[in-house]
């Protein structure tokens, strides 16, 4: 997007982009703008590219050095102010000053926002117009905290809007924003999605789908197969012919239905996924007639 904007003060003559959603192409002019000081500066131009001709030969180096001074910094203040080279050769070439100077889009693109009306009085730096090539588009997503861990930039996105049911667009994520989100613990991320048929407008909503990158070779159990017990988290491991041993592990990232086991667990055993808290308690039941006897016999 491009906010186009003067860099003289002066009256707007005349306006070729009249309203909003209009298409502009790259040079296209957008207004004419009357300035007193660039008519003054003109005028300045011409009459030092008038004594550099006239001067300019002149066998006394400070009286030529200083009238190719003098044109170089007019032409270098028409220069600041944006005026295209084509136009100062343009005010050479007729040798006489023009009342308005044109000012030119930027870039090809929908005008998404006008604030210069006929007649106005703009001031140097005031926005005018914003620009906008929308066969590109960005959309602003939210990652959830735990899942950032599997998202990195360049993954494929799937997107899809309520306005075409059925279609389904592609992108690729290609920033993650460096920081979060308070309240609602999450990481706004950007999309980029090609729009060349100009289908999809700003501020749509999108439902945006990732895929993120996969852990070989990790282990992953159902979340309710882990009892969390404070600070312990607890899996049942299937001795077999009715044993079950209570195993502490280490857990990584999850989602609502699975979670990963960083130590604690191998690949190749079996676990209890129901009625956990039953062998839990049976368990705590037997630590602690455990613990009585041995008091017991201590006492005897």
């Amino acid at each position: 997007m491009s906010i186009v904007t003067t860099k003289i003060s002066g009256w707007i003559k005349k306006l070729y982009v009249d309203y909003t959603g209009k298409w502009v192409n790259s040079g296209q002019p957008l207004l004419d703008i009357y300035s007193p000081d660039l008519v003054a500066t003109q005028q300045e131009y011409l009459l030092a590219l008038k004594n550099k001709k006239l001067v300019g030969n002149s066998p006394f180096t400070d009286i030529s050095r200083g009238a190719e001074t003098l044109l170089t910094a007019t032409r270098q203040r028409l220069r600041l102010w944006d005026i295209p080279e084509r136009e100062i050769q343009a005010l050479e070439k007729r040798g006489k000053i023009s009342q308005t100077m044109a000012l030119f889009a930027p870039r090809s693109g929908f005008v998404i926002e006008k604030k210069a009306f006929q007649g106005d009085y703009v001031r140097a730096g005031m926005p005018l117009f914003k620009i906008a090539d929308l066969s590109t588009v960005w959309i602003n997503t939210a990652i959830y905290e735990n899942d950032l861990p599997w998202i990195k930039t360049g993954l494929p996105v799937q997107i899809t809007f309520d306005s075409f049911p059925g279609k389904v667009y592609h992108g690729k994520l290609s920033y993650i924003y460096p920081y979060l989100n308070q309240k609602t613990r999450s990481v706004n991320a950007r999309v980029i999605l090609s729009n060349p048929e100009f289908k999809i407008k700003p501020n749509m909503y999108a439902n945006v789908t990732l895929h993120g990158k996969t852990r070989k070779n990790a282990i992953v159990i159902p979340t309710e197969a882990v009892i969390r017990a404070g600070e312990r988290n607890v899996v049942f491991v299937v001795l077999g012919e009715g044993k079950f041993q209570p195993r502490d592990v280490a857990l990584g990232v999850e989602n609502k239905d699975e979670v990963q086991v960083l130590s604690g667990l191998f690949g190749n055993e079996e676990i209890v996924t129901s009625a956990q808290f039953m062998l839990d308690s049976e368990s705590r039941l037997q630590e602690a007639i455990q613990k009585m006897l041995e008091v017991q016999k201590q006492v005897e």
